[in-house]
């Protein structure tokens, strides 16, 4: 407990300073067109940070033992299924299968915001996870190169292995963030917000329409159908969800950047 309350202290120190913490990378931010929108009504994203890499199943443990209520024994129904952390071997124990620089997955959107306030951050929001995921080694925006959004689709249609790659295997885009793609997917903040509640549409009702490939009709970009997949698996996502590829990063606000006198 006395540790948490010291990180939380060194983080606050730092949002005051303006710093960025070295886990952390920052995203200008800037306009992007989403998936589902006007393609001549792009959408603000405000500077934003964002973790350079997934939280791990060592950081998640760490958590676990100083929060009980979040072990995997004792976490409520309600915020959890019964796949939560089911891959480790016990409550404190993570064993072969969840080795401990791997990104923790089989986490419920409830768990990974506990774990992020604990961090003083929070999830990405869906815009700041897209505009970010955008990025390439090279590029901050690769999103109209038809190689990079092969190269996604082609991991989207692999299976999941039983034992998880470390974090640090992953290539790091321009910004120095890595495992957008190609690790797990991810867990964002307002992650039932586009295809559910009918975000972007004058009406709330359920467009069953989005979820078969007629869905894509209504896309701005047709050709990036890997995109089209995310919007996909979030909208068919509930709070307490579990799954063996779900996992999550964290985010905070930034302040703008201040234009040189």
């Amino acid at each position: 407990m006395k540790f948490t309350v010291l990180l939380l202290f060194l983080l606050i120190g730092v949002a005051i300073a303006g710093e960025i913490p070295p886990d952390m990378a920052r995203a200008e931010g800037g306009e992007y067109v989403p998936m589902f929108g006007e393609i001549s009504k792009p959408r603000r994203v405000a500077p934003f940070l964002i973790d350079r890499r997934p939280v791990t199943n060592s950081e998640f443990l760490g958590f676990v033992r100083e929060h009980p209520k979040w072990r995997r024994s004792n976490a409520g129904k309600l915020f959890v299924d019964q796949g939560y952390l089911s891959h480790w071997a016990g409550d404190l124990e993570l064993g072969e299968t969840a080795p401990p620089e791997a990104p923790v997955v089989r986490v419920s959107w409830f768990a990974a915001r506990a774990y992020l306030k604990s961090q003083g951050k929070r999830l990405p929001r869906e815009d700041e996870w897209e505009f970010a995921a955008r990025a390439d080694a090279t590029r901050v925006d690769a999103s109209k190169d038809p190689a990079y959004l092969k190269r996604i689709l082609e991991w989207y249609g692999k299976p999941t292995p039983d034992r998880l790659p470390d974090v640090s295997t992953m290539e790091k885009d321009i910004r120095g963030v890595s495992g957008m793609h190609g690790l797990v997917w991810e867990w964002v903040e307002d992650f039932n917000n586009q295809m559910v509640t009918g975000a972007s549409r004058s009406d709330s009702s359920l467009d069953r329409a989005l979820f078969c490939a007629g869905g894509a009709v209504n896309a701005t970009n047709v050709a990036d159908y890997a995109a089209f997949m995310r919007y996909a698996f979030r909208s068919s996502l509930e709070g307490n969800y579990t799954t063996s590829n779900l996992g999550f990063r964290g985010a905070r606000d930034a302040e703008p950047t201040k234009p040189t006198p």
